[in-house]
């Protein structure tokens, strides 16, 4: 399949976004079905979706979405309600409507999905529920714009459509709105270029002309603003006219003058002058429209950025070395003044790569929704938090293991409809979703106010499975953790939902491969909460340089609590595990150096690091902490990928090799928390 070209790409992109958006209001719609607000949201999300589709050849879009808008259309003049039925068959013509996108503009699928019977069947189910609501007596939603509640005859408008200089660069078609506009009623249009600058300095994708538009219609004023959704804010100017078709003078400057729709033609009239300004050599200009203050930016030129700036602040590493050795007083304070600058560089371009995490949490309305229907339980979700940032990579990979869990707490965390009313809690059980920062991770989490975890029948499944002996004494927080064992499930049936026990296993691969950990806390009666540790970005991330041995190794910050010293005597253990009292918490704790296969030296004093793994405090044991260090991840070769243990390695400032320890995976190959558990 060839690539479409890039204004079809962008199209694509920005309709996706618009299915996002529509989808999220149909769902508001249905708690709030008289809000006529999300109502106008929904057909203007359709309009957006027709118009532009059609403009970019998107032919069996822009038909089902036409007769899909026009419900919407009746429900926004009184002539329908909303109902359950038509929120229903409006979610699954929006899945159609995706389909239609994924298909891009190729000629013979087109045509092949316009007739579609998926298509026509839905659209025969919203007539039919329209078709029902128009026989009962209905009132308006809200009067549409520009309407008396009495029936009104046409109307007459004037419009001036002055696109913006960089209109036809984004896709836009200003003939085809003018078109379209021409074609609601009776209209005279005319085309202007005396904005038009010198011809050394045109652009020549530019657009630097303006329409006006004299028009009889009784579509109304809402009818003839929608088509302009596009458009930038300030270029449609629109006013009523008077009792009949006010004459439109063409200037000397006109280019084009037509009639549509059977219109005598204008008598002559002078226009309105358009704005200008000065240029800097002083002449007139024609003065552009407002600029868009975001840029849409291919995601691989950000990683292209992150990479460039990853080599460049291990070169600044090396700068700083230098100067140190050579202890020049000039070279020192550039250093240093590079290092600044480098370091806002660093925040800047991570910010870019920033999106909030809401981009996420908005598309699991539809997926509680859906599962409560399935499963027949009267469920709600709640989010919060939805402005808290991720790196962009991270959130791409949020979306598997955030179902994987949803669906688990609808399944298997909320109780049947008897045993809620049987324990006192209402009939409408909810889901809540969060995320807040902390220090450098942030924290998602997913509860819910069902049962909580059947810790005796996970214990005995995993005794069945031999996860664990028969004569355990894992803690109930310890035997929760066992749920995102591979292939785990205490599901007794088969289903569509659950049974496999694929899915907590691939939550945990997942939030594990970005760097992050899943922690489990439920209470029986009372609900489960799991919360994601999750690094804020996967490019450049603050470590903890230590040295084992004659190697340094990098600890991510994030995961670093403390760091104490550790004498010779309390390492005393031939396992190379021990436990430490610290604060009087029982700190279990790995020695690096003989778990690396070092050779002891005996040294008095070490230093033990405190991290945080599964949920658990852990100590690691090293040599020396040499301080806090920005480091740039490196990936390490398929060779070493597979090693237990090791997230990447960096390039210090000597141009020596660090490797970057995973703690959760280091603690989880030693068996560290199983052991002194037993």
């Amino acid at each position: 399949m060839t690539t479409p070209p890039l204004p079809v790409q962008t199209f694509m992109q920005e309709a996706n976004e618009v299915l996002e958006s529509l989808e999220t209001r149909l769902l508001e719609l249905e708690g709030d079905p008289t809000n006529s607000e999300i109502i106008d949201a929904v057909f203007r999300n359709l309009h957006t979706l027709k118009g532009s589709g059609e403009m970019f050849g998107f032919t069996a879009l822009a038909r089902f979405t036409h007769s899909f808008e026009n419900a919407y259309d009746a429900v926004r003049s009184g002539k329908a309600q909303v109902s359950q039925a038509l929120i229903d068959v409006s979610l699954r013509s929006r899945d159609h409507i995706q389909r239609l996108i994924d298909i891009g503009t190729d000629e013979a699928e087109n045509a092949r999905l316009a007739e579609a019977p998926e298509g026509l069947a839905l659209l025969k189910e919203i007539d039919a529920i329209l078709g029902k609501a128009s026989d009962a007596p209905a009132e308006a939603s809200h009067p549409v714009e520009g309407e008396d509640e009495t029936e009104q005859g046409p109307q007459r408008f004037r419009a001036t459509f002055t696109p913006d200089v960089d209109s036809l660069r984004t896709g836009m078609r200003p003939d085809l709105l003018v078109e379209e506009l021409a074609d609601l009623g009776t209209a005279t249009v005319e085309c202007f270029a005396d904005a038009v600058p010198p011809l050394e300095e045109i652009d020549p994708a530019g657009c630097y002309l303006r329409w006006e538009i004299a028009i009889e219609t009784d579509a109304g004023r809402t009818a003839i603003e929608d088509i302009f959704l596009f458009a930038d804010e300030d270029a449609l100017k629109l006013e009523e006219a008077g009792s009949a078709l006010d004459a439109v003078e063409a200037p000397a400057t006109s280019i084009e003058a037509k009639s549509i729709g059977g219109a005598a033609s204008p008598a002559p009239a002078a226009p309105a002058a358009a704005p200008a300004q000065k240029g800097n050599d002083g002449g007139e200009r024609a003065t552009a429209a407002r600029r868009s203050d975001s840029v849409r930016v291919q995601s691989h030129r950000l990683d292209a950025l992150m990479d460039q700036l990853g080599e460049l602040v291990i070169a600044q590493a090396r700068l700083n070395r230098i100067a140190q050795e050579l202890a020049d007083p000039n070279l020192v304070g550039t250093a240093e003044e590079i290092e600044r600058l480098i370091t806002g560089l660093r925040d800047a371009t991570l910010s870019i790569r920033m999106l909030p995490i809401g981009t996420v949490f908005g598309k699991f309305r539809r997926v509680v929704r859906d599962l409560s229907s399935e499963l027949g339980k009267d469920v709600t979700l709640v989010t919060e938090g939805e402005d808290t940032e991720l790196d962009k990579n991270v959130i791409d990979s949020l979306s598997e293991p955030l179902v994987h869990i949803i669906r688990n707490s609808v399944d298997h965390g909320v109780e049947p409809l008897e045993a809620r009313k049987a324990a006192g809690k209402p009939d409408l059980a909810t889901v809540k979703m969060g995320a807040f920062q902390s220090g450098g991770e942030v924290l998602v989490t997913v509860s819910d106010d069902g049962g909580g975890l059947k810790t005796d029948r996970i214990r005995a499944r995993a005794i069945e499975r031999g996860l664990i002996p028969e004569d355990n004494d894992l803690t109930d927080k310890q035997i929760n953790q066992l749920i995102f064992a591979p292939g785990f499930s205490t599901a007794e049936t088969l289903s569509s939902v659950s049974g496999r026990g694929v899915g907590m296993d691939a939550v945990r691969t997942v939030i594990t491969d970005l760097g992050g950990s899943v922690e489990v806390e439920s209470t029986k009666g009372v609900g489960t909460d799991i919360t994601l540790r999750l690094p804020l970005t996967l490019a450049i991330i603050e470590g903890l340089l230590v040295r084992v041995a004659s190697a340094p190794y990098v600890l991510p910050l994030a995961s670093v609590e403390e760091c104490v010293e550790l004498t010779a005597e309390q390492t005393r253990r031939e396992s190379g595990r021990s436990i430490l009292t610290i604060r009087d918490e029982l700190v279990p704790f790995l020695d690096l150096k003989m778990l690396f296969g070092f050779a002891t030296d005996g040294e008095a004093t070490r230093r033990i690091v405190i991290v945080r793994a599964e949920g658990r405090r852990v100590g690691l044991v090293v040599d020396d902490i040499i301080g806090q260090h920005q480091t740039v991840i490196k990936s390490l070769s398929p060779y070493h990928r597979d090693i237990d243990g090791l997230a990447g390695g960096t390039i210090l400032g000597d141009g020596s090799v660090a490797l970057i320890l995973d703690p959760v995976a280091l603690v989880k190959s030693t068996g560290t928390l199983s052991a002194e558990a037993a």
